[in-house]
């Protein structure tokens, strides 16, 4: 190595046209190219070989501690579900009140309406004027003053005795 530096010296210098005889034995010689040819693509001399591999007849061997991580995953999941439910629970229940209440006040309302629609009924059947009519088509006068019969009750205060 110590004299490619004074070879490389040599072949630079403005007088140096003799190129020294181990460079020009191992320097390559250039062919003409045809001009038509393509280069090589990258990698093209590389041959890739695939074995076909079968693995069926192999058994997996079991880990101790998987069986260990996945009932720890069971239960971190377990403990979630039971979190998100206990941490949710209060809102669906406010929300099923809020619809229990709407449904009462509802009902409330559709009674009230009932209720008003009842005493209006109740207020045209004890009608004066109405029951009057009822009273004429019945038969059923007022009294006059002497057909009115006054009970008297006994002396000793007993109504009615039991025999």
């Amino acid at each position: 190595m110590a004299t490619l530096p004074k070879v490389f010296h040599s072949l630079d210098a403005p007088g140096a046209a003799k190129v020294p005889e181990v460079i020009a034995r191992h320097a390559p010689a250039r062919a003409d190219r045809d001009p038509f040819q393509l280069r090589a693509l990258p990698l093209q001399d590389v041959i890739f070989y695939s074995k076909k591999i079968d693995n069926t007849r192999l058994v997996r061997e079991t880990d101790p501690k998987s069986r260990g991580a996945c009932w720890s995953a069971i239960g971190a999941a377990a403990l979630l579900v039971a979190m998100l439910t206990g941490a949710m629970a209060p809102a669906v229940k406010i929300k099923l009140a809020g619809y229990r209440l709407e449904a009462l006040r509802s009902e409330e309302r559709r009674l009230l309406d009932e209720r008003k629609a009842l005493e209006l009924e109740e207020a045209e059947l004890l009608n004066p004027a109405r029951l009057e009519r009822l009273a004429k088509r019945q038969n059923l006068v007022t009294p006059s003053s002497g057909q009115v019969i006054h009970l008297e009750g006994k002396p000793d205060g007993a109504v009615a005795m039991v025999k």
